[in-house]
């Protein structure tokens, strides 16, 4: 069995439990405006682009500051948690020791903005991460596929021979858009069915061999496409 050229992992609610600390922080700086906040609301931001999520706090809010002030709030309170305690996901870092001990390379690829991402990233052996994407540092953030695309730049290897891992439906758009097959364990909002992603309920007890397996079927649906598709040859 071959093993992917790299696995590409999404961080919050992933690879961390971290949705709570964002959705906490966005109440607190919300009601210190005098403004109410909505878990309705804060669900819909789940793995947005932070710039996007800002806006949409700033105008469903008495919030006046521009969008990077928000977000660099929302950073503060939300890493100083992280830094307290990191709540990882079942099987996360199992699964990313294993990948590591078989030579698998991960990359992280996150809209969080790289503050966030390093206090993470800290926290587990070095190297574990060859490769980070963060959304402070990519031109379009998720749905759009540049962060994968970017990820499997960094690390030489083809989109296509990687697995993404990812919670939220932008998560997951994002990485089919970029041709990656996509494993998409739902967490805090549910992940609706997708062509080029398959659901599980958790990563734990996963192994390297297990993410191939998983995908299998759809790598080879996706292979039948492109072989069905027309050539564009002939007259």
């Amino acid at each position: 069995m071959t093993l992917p050229a790299a696995v590409l992992w999404d961080m919050d609610g992933t690879l961390v439990d971290t949705e709570p600390y964002w959705i906490a922080a966005e109440h607190g700086i919300v009601e210190e405006h005098g403004g109410v906040w909505s878990d309705e609301y804060a669900h819909q931001l789940v793995g947005n682009d932070l710039m996007v999520s800002a806006r949409f706090i700033r105008d469903n809010s008495p919030i006046t500051w521009e969008p990077e002030r928000i977000i660099e709030e929302l950073l503060v309170r939300v890493t100083a948690q992280v830094r307290e305690h990191v709540p990882w996901r079942p099987g996360a870092r199992e699964l990313l020791a294993a990948l590591q001990e078989a030579g698998v390379p991960n990359a992280l690829v996150t809209m969080s903005w790289r503050s966030l991402a390093t206090a993470v990233v800290e926290a587990l052996p070095e190297g574990t991460f060859a490769a980070l994407v963060t959304g402070d540092e990519v031109e379009h953030g998720k749905p759009h596929p540049e962060p994968y695309h970017a990820a499997a730049r960094m690390l030489g290897v083809d989109a296509l021979d990687c697995i993404a891992i990812e919670d939220s439906p932008t998560g997951v758009r994002s990485a089919v858009a970029a041709g990656v097959p996509t494993i998409a364990v739902p967490h805090v909002v549910p992940v609706p069915l997708m062509r080029g992603a398959v659901q599980l309920p958790s990563l734990r007890g996963l192994t390297p061999e297990d993410l191939v397996s998983v995908v299998a079927d759809e790598r080879l649906a996706r292979d039948a496409r492109v072989e069905d598709e027309p050539s564009g040859v002939g007259g």
